[in-house]
């Protein structure tokens, strides 16, 4: 088998435009071990990225001893990632939490469930006896955990409680993808499938590098790049990535100028009559407005402001504009920059102003960066509201508050839903007084990790923490609850194109650990949550009765779910929704009629102002009379708020390796993936390298307003003024009694987007000095 930590994207297998990407099993097991030793294989898919790679669980002896792809599947044919093929592995490590751990005189000490789980209650029960004690919870999650997990939660939270505060990690990389959605078309949904790559003539990838964030992604793409009739391929990223050395044309676009370049490539399409005026007429909302905006962006300015040759600029229009069926792919570059939601709904313009929504090969997808980011969206585990309701639509509200029995105002409506930034801010503050932590890292993840250490470490804060391992998060908890993860517990979760996968329990949990949904259920049962009748909120006793509760939520929704079963799932593929009884294998693109989620009584939000985030009301809403058309947004471009100067001359981009997930919680305990990435590193353009006297491998100084770190030098593929720092690392990967300050999050700033509340980690200003060896 070909070394796929030297390769990544494994062999290729050509296609050509309008053919089947051909099938290609990757198998990795333990040492020694064949496919015939193997005692039983399960069914799974892959939570080390957002693709949904199925695969099936090699068991041996009671414990994982490897994967496969499963070829029947329509996402992966067969092929895995190399954090699939090797990140198994984390589940046997020898640091696993086994048994609930609390805080004592200072200290983390082991203890048993009860114990745990009544300290919580007990100070649960404390905050809901005061005035509005509900809001005095906290709820920080993941892009994690299952489906079902996520649904319980929500419950939980929104009518157990009954606290607006709850959100997770899935803020920090997916939260614009839902705001542009929303939106654009009225409710969250990706457009496309992925089966779009085997029929498209063009394929752009804004701020995306899917060769190290999904590869198998990136593969079919590679695959197609290499067979008859390939597609055409145009990159925008400051970064020298593997995507960007493929591509025809690559724009270096400097940090922060996204949408003054796809201002500046709209007017393009629309000055040129690239677009199409009768699909635009019938079926959108606001072209005068945009035409108008984008007309002040010609090419000079554009090249000036993104600092790229204007004749690229126009290369690029023109490679968007002629192209038959376009494919385009939207993820951090975009999402975590300086404007991300008015940048990303100009590339939902693009596919509108072209006719290319609800077409083959013409797909569109707002990118997801964990794998299952999409259920905490769904669900409301994020804190949307579940079924992808909307929050200030009073009959939302109520079908709720009737299919969970109780009252219309326990449910918060009141106001948004709190971002998570406003979480952590309100914890900052003394308001939040309980924060609950589940399957995820923030004192390594967060902007500026100093405050954020300052916050974990305040004692008016109750923190739980729910997790694997002792993480740099569960250090800092009163409470550590030991959770079971992939592969020890049964459950279903939703790629980036909509597609359901179920995940088998393969093993059991190592020690006392527990699945997160039992977790939550226990929690629920000794709160003694109660309907409006009196009887339990939640009556669930496992994964299969949340799912057929979701499903009667989800029924009537954009994203129904109501024609999966747990068997229809088993042994085949996964399914796309909306998936009903009159669309029994899924829907495999949305809006192929042209009618679009935008029905004022249908829809998920009423939007915002793009520069704003002022939220629009009901009534302004309905006064554009969208009548099922899809809205043109727009939106002038605007510096971002952090910008190089004298002091701090550079500017810091962090992103992903393709070696690592989110943190390393689980990839840093895999010794291949460990071996090929052991530390982090700064990036720098060889001219920049060269006038700071740094050479490849030396020790450098990264410094901004907000902290520094230690890390070595490379001298590689950026542009100038620039620099690169990957976002996996912080202090447990090294001698804890050293505590080296790496991680690239002790420099980012507490800032974000108006309208998706996304932190901006890709422009911070910084600067770079070289080390003597040994300081």
């Amino acid at each position: 088998m070909v070394d796929r930590v030297a390769d990544p994207w494994g062999a290729r297998t050509p296609y050509r435009q309008g053919g089947c990407w051909p099938d290609r099993v990757d198998v990795q097991l333990a040492d020694g071990l064949s496919p015939r030793d193997v005692d039983r294989w399960v069914q799974s898919a892959s939570v080390l990225h957002s693709n949904g790679d199925a695969m099936d669980i090699a068991v041996k002896d009671g414990r994982i001893a490897g994967v496969r792809g499963r070829a029947v599947d329509r996402v992966n044919h067969g092929r895995l990632d190399p954090k699939d093929l090797y990140g198994w592995q984390a589940n046997n490590s020898p640091d696993r939490l086994t048994r609930p751990l609390v805080r004592e005189h200072g200290r983390l000490v082991p203890t048993d469930w009860d114990t745990a789980m009544g300290r919580i209650v007990q100070r649960s029960k404390q905050l809901l006896d005061d005035p509005g004690g509900w809001g005095r919870f906290g709820f920080y999650t993941s892009g994690q955990l299952f489906l079902e997990e996520y649904y319980a939660l929500a419950l939980i939270g929104k009518a157990g409680l009954g606290t607006p505060h709850m959100d997770g990690n899935t803020r920090l990389c997916t939260a614009t993808a839902a705001a542009a959605l929303k939106a654009t078309f009225g409710t969250d949904g990706q457009p496309g499938s992925y089966t779009d790559v085997d029929h498209c003539d063009a394929i752009a990838l804004w701020g995306h590098n899917v060769a190290e964030t999904q590869t198998v992604l990136w593969t079919r793409m590679l695959d197609r790049r290499h067979g008859a009739e390939p597609p055409a391929m145009l990159a925008v990223d400051p970064c020298t990535t593997p995507v960007a050395r493929e591509a025809d044309l690559h724009l270096a676009v400097r940090a922060g100028t996204n949408l003054a370049l796809l201002n500046g490539l709209l007017r393009e399409i629309i000055r040129r009559g690239w677009y199409d005026e009768r699909y635009v007429a019938a079926h959108t909302v606001g072209f005068d407005d945009l035409a108008a905006v984008v007309d002040a962006y010609p090419p000079d300015r554009v090249a000036a402001v993104c600092d790229v040759p204007a004749g690229d600029v126009e290369r690029a229009a023109e490679l968007l504009g002629t192209s038959r069926r376009l494919l385009s792919t939207v993820l951090q570059g975009f999402y975590q920059s300086n404007q991300a939601t008015a940048a990303a709904c100009q590339v939902n313009n693009l596919h509108l102003l072209r006719g290319m929504i609800g077409r083959r090969g013409a797909g569109l997808y707002q990118m997801n960066g964990q794998p299952t980011a999409q259920n905490t969206r769904e669900t409301g585990a994020d804190g949307d509201l579940p079924g992808l309701r909307n929050w200030d639509n009073p009959a939302h509200i109520r079908e709720l508050a009737r299919l969970w029995n109780v009252d219309e105002m326990t449910i918060p409506h009141w106001a948004p839903p709190t971002h998570a930034m406003q979480i952590w801010r309100y914890a900052e503050q003394g308001s939040i007084e309980l924060l609950w932590i589940s399957a995820t890292n923030p004192a390594v993840s967060l902007p500026d990790l100093a405050r954020v250490r300052r916050i974990l470490g305040r004692d008016e804060l109750f923190v739980v923490v729910q997790d694997l391992f002792l993480t740099e998060t569960a250090e800092l908890a009163d409470v550590v609850l030991p959770s079971a993860t992939w592969g020890e517990k049964l459950g279903t979760f939703t790629n980036a194109d909509r597609t359901v996968h179920l995940s088998e329990k393969a093993v059991d949990p190592p020690g006392a650990a527990r699945a997160d949904l039992d977790i939550f259920l226990d929690y629920a049962r000794r709160m003694d949550f109660r309907d409006r009748d009196g009887g339990p909120l939640i009556e669930w006793t496992g994964p299969q009765e949340v799912f057929e509760a979701w499903k009667r939520c989800s029924a009537g929704r954009p994203c129904d779910y109501t024609g999966i079963t747990y068997e229809r799932l088993r042994g085949g593929s996964g399914i796309q929704w909306p998936c009903t009884d009159d669309a029994p294998d899924g829907t495999e693109r949305l809006y192929t009629d042209g009618v679009f989620n935008t029905d004022p009584d249908y829809c998920e939000t009423y939007g915002h102002d793009l520069s704003t985030g002022a939220e629009f009301t009901a009534d302004e809403y309905r006064a554009r009379e969208p009548a099922g058309r899809a809205f043109l947004h727009a939106a002038g471009y605007r510096p971002s708020p952090e910008v190089p100067g004298e002091e701090y001359p550079m500017l810091l981009t962090t992103g992903r390796s393709v070696y690592h997930f989110h943190t390393r919680t689980k990839t840093g305990r895999t010794p291949e993936l460990d071996a090929a990435a052991p530390e982090p590193w700064v990036e720098l353009n060889p001219a920049d390298a060269d006038r700071l006297g740094i050479a490849d491998g030396d020790p450098v100084q990264v410094s901004s307003p907000r902290g520094t770190i230690l890390v070595p030098a490379r001298v590689g593929g950026i542009r100038p003024g620039v620099v690169f720092v990957p976002f996996h690392y912080g202090y447990f990967d090294v001698d804890p009694g050293k505590r080296t300050p790496r991680a690239a999050n002790e420099l980012t700033a507490t800032a974000w987007d108006p309208v998706s509340k996304q932190p901006i980690f890709k422009v911070t200003a910084v600067r770079v000095e070289p080390l003597e060896p040994g300081e």
